[in-house]
């Protein structure tokens, strides 16, 4: 009996307890003094600043690719040249390396077929017996993914109405870097 008395006095008590706080919203508390009444934030970690979002550990950087291709050194119907570059951090680097390889293999008037970041790219050329016969056009194709890019490059060199195949594909994904 007496318990039953405890908790009815006690229930009386907890309204009163909590108008005390001064009614502030959750995360804060009350403040002033005489007549003034106000809330402040309550304030917590060991800086006495409140808690923020976390902050990334790092960022995702773009990496660019490249193909240029020019016609061979020794004729008209000399093999193309083909200089490539992967994974650089700029358009500009990418298009760079990749007209100064063509020209290392001895192409003559290279040009850039194809630069592309953050995806893949395949070369598709004709087989050596459709090249025989005059076949000589080479398919450059990026994609997200590697299979994507070789079987798009594949099917757009096969349209031609010849028989191809994969003869360079690589990968010039994002990279993530540590702050």
């Amino acid at each position: 009996m007496y318990r039953w008395q405890f908790l009815i006095v006690a229930s009386f008590l907890v309204p009163a307890i909590a108008c005390a706080e001064g009614a502030c919203p959750p995360g804060q508390y009350p403040v002033g003094g005489q007549g003034v009444q106000g809330c402040a934030p309550i304030q917590t970690g060991s800086s006495g600043a409140a808690s923020s979002a976390p902050r990334p550990a790092g960022k995702w950087e773009t990496r660019w690719g490249a193909v240029a291709e020019g016609r061979g050194s020794s004729g008209p119907d000399a093999p193309t040249a083909t200089g490539v570059s992967v994974s650089q951090p700029s358009k500009k680097l990418a298009t760079s390396v990749a007209l100064d390889e063509c020209k290392r293999g001895g192409g003559l008037e290279c040009k850039i077929r194809i630069a592309y970041h953050n995806q893949c790219v395949a070369i598709a050329d004709p087989i050596a017996s459709e090249r025989a016969r005059g076949a000589t056009t080479s398919s450059v194709v990026g994609a997200e993914t590697l299979s994507k890019a070789s079987k798009m490059a594949q099917d757009r060199c096969g349209s031609r109405g010849a028989s191809c195949e994969i003869v360079y594909s690589a990968c010039s994904m994002s990279e993530f870097k540590a702050f």
